[in-house]
């Protein structure tokens, strides 16, 4: 049955489902749990749901899998509401949440803007006895982040090396966004200094970054540079990154640069996001070069273009 509903065949599970019950055979929770889980994968949480009250009314008891399973059915779907009351009734239910129901909730909830909420159900899961791992920790890093909370970052950075648990790429490129989307450029330059140190690479994220944050506080040159340097090391850039510094180079009126840049981004195949169209088109009237509007007139159409 697992082994069905992995390959995408879910269809023809629940069918061995039917036939199960049609000679008096009995599911267990296992073969319930592999059912919903296939149905989690395509987004039919109306099934999981309906599998999750066919085993009560088999006198199955959900465990922490089923719980969990459900669980991601809903926060796949938005319905985070739904999910944590879900969470609540394991409790009541004496099912022990573990670390991924913990970290499936986390992550939903910072995915819907509701860091704080997030925070709470972490440390509910510290309170339990359950080391949060990389994988929670970046997650609410990211989350506070997004919101722009970078002292709330800067506290839970400060105890996660406090408990031991080692920052990967992953979470100094976060700091980094959040400090660059803080203004706080050179604390930004310095943690990339220090991951280089502990042995870590940069990747095209973490430039981009820099890059964004030195072209928000005005410094489009060492922005350019740092651009290149990226290059020059291996990491090529990519479309965000492109649109990143383009978008610097229109606010700050640098048109050489803007022409160049889109003349590479043409020839890689790239085009500009609606962010940068619409910076395009407030650039024209001052700068009337009919260079300009011919790269306007490259990226006119384009629309839904993936940015990474």
């Amino acid at each position: 049955m697992d082994g069905v509903c992995r390959i995408g065949k879910t269809e023809v599970a629940a069918g061995l489902l039917k036939e199960m019950g049609l000679v008096g055979c009995v599911p267990d929770v296992v073969t319930c749990n592999s059912l919903m889980r296939g149905y989690c994968s395509l987004g039919k949480i109306d099934k999981v749901r309906k599998i999750f009250h066919l085993m009560a009314s088999k006198g199955l008891k959900p465990d922490v899998y089923s719980y969990s399973i459900f669980i991601n059915g809903y926060c796949k779907v938005e319905k985070i509401d739904e999910a944590m009351e879900l969470f609540d009734e394991m409790s009541h239910r004496g099912v022990v949440p573990n670390a991924v129901t913990y970290n499936t909730l986390i992550k939903a909830l910072c995915q819907a803007l509701r860091p704080r909420d997030a925070q709470v159900l972490f440390r509910k899961m510290c309170a339990c006895g359950l080391s949060p791992g990389i994988l929670a920790y970046s997650t609410l890093l990211d989350g506070f982040c997004k919101q722009g909370n970078l002292d709330e970052m800067l506290v839970l950075f400060q105890e996660m090396q406090r408990r031991l648990v080692k920052p990967d790429l992953v979470v100094y490129t976060i700091i980094i966004n959040g400090m660059c989307r803080s203004r706080k450029v050179k604390d930004a330059k310095e943690v990339l200094s220090r991951l280089i140190v502990e042995g870590l690479k940069p990747d095209v994220h973490t430039y981009t970054a820099l890059v964004d944050g030195l072209c928000r506080e005005g410094s489009i040159i060492e922005a350019l540079r740092l651009f290149r340097k990226m290059e020059e090391d291996g990491c090529m850039p990519g479309s965000c990154s492109y649109n990143v510094l383009l978008q610097g180079c229109l606010q700050h009126n640098d048109t050489s640069t803007v022409v160049q840049l889109i003349h590479e981004m043409a020839d890689r195949g790239f085009y500009a996001d609606a962010v940068t169209r619409t910076f395009l088109k407030d650039f024209l009237p001052g700068n009337d070069s009919p260079a300009i509007k011919q790269l306007l007139g490259l990226f006119e159409g384009h629309q839904g273009v993936k940015v990474k």
